[in-house]
């Protein structure tokens, strides 16, 4: 048992890193090769397209030998990002509290939307939904945390979307707007809102005695980026105040709101954005 505050200690501080510079500190794959060690051996492997991160190729015969190799393939959590980190959290379950943003945007009145259509129909749409949303926090570098019931949820964490994650999250929310047709007072196909927070929260490995893994983030910020998004209105984002700042906006021709949220004993300063 004595070891056991030291191992912790370590999950730690590896998966800080990770989450805060993109770094692996200590990390070595079941061939034993070293975070940095692959890294160079990726660097000189062809072919485009590649993780962001170590730069492993994906595909082509540089992604067949770092398959075959070293195990590696694209992240389940953004395909632009290779899966070190979910085969780390495979064998060390744990995690880090960072700083980082939140997106969650929401299919609204979707309740309405399946009463009607059929259940194909409407399966048709959340699946659309989901693919215009999913590809926009990907090429944005978030990790989508979630895909469930009509919302995704998206996050921004400094070690892979960078240190002005608080704009990248802004930016990726006016993205989803455009893609789900919120465009010059056009009717949407999916009429979504969208919530934007900067927050700290505990993100890594969470799972069951069972096997089953996945990787989240858990925190009154994360309840609260929930909150706001099921506050915002077709093609409206909500953005808290504290998001605002750290993104550098411009507020002063924005919509101010103070908004008593479920669960929260205080209200929260918010700006609303509508992009189109």
């Amino acid at each position: 048992m004595a070891e056991q505050p030291d191992h912790d200690d370590f999950v730690e501080e590896v998966w800080r890193s990770y989450l805060t510079t993109g770094e692996i500190p200590g990390f070595r794959d079941h061939r034993h090769y070293s975070y940095q060690t692959m890294r160079r051996v990726f660097r000189s492997l062809p072919h485009d397209p590649r993780c962001h991160l170590c730069h492993a190729p994906f595909a082509g015969i540089g992604g067949t030998i770092s398959r075959l190799l070293m195990n590696i393939r694209p992240s389940t959590l953004n395909p632009l990002i290779c899966d070190l980190c979910e085969q780390f959290a495979k064998e060390h379950q744990g995690g880090a509290e960072v700083e980082l943003s939140m997106l969650f945007a929401d299919v609204r009145g979707s309740t309405q939307l399946a009463e009607n259509s059929s259940p194909i129909e409407f399966s048709r749409l959340i699946n659309r939904f989901y693919k215009a949303t999913a590809d926009v926090l990907v090429h944005s570098n978030a990790l989508i945390e979630k895909l469930i019931g009509d919302a995704v949820t998206g996050l921004f964490v400094p070690g892979i979307a960078g240190t002005d994650h608080a704009r990248v999250a802004v930016d990726a929310a006016q993205k989803v707007l455009r893609e789900v047709g919120h465009v010059d007072g056009q009717t949407p196909w999916a009429p979504v809102g969208v919530g934007v927070h900067t927050g700290r929260a505990y993100v890594g490995a969470v799972g069951s005695s069972a096997g089953v893994m996945t990787i989240s983030a858990l925190g009154d910020d994360v309840n609260t980026t929930a909150r706001l998004a099921s506050q915002a209105g077709p093609g409206e984002i909500i953005v808290s105040d504290v998001a605002c700042f750290a993104a550098g906006l411009d507020v002063t021709a924005l919509e101010s709101r103070r908004l008593e949220l479920k669960g929260r004993t205080e209200a929260v300063d918010v700006r609303v954005i509508r992009p189109f």
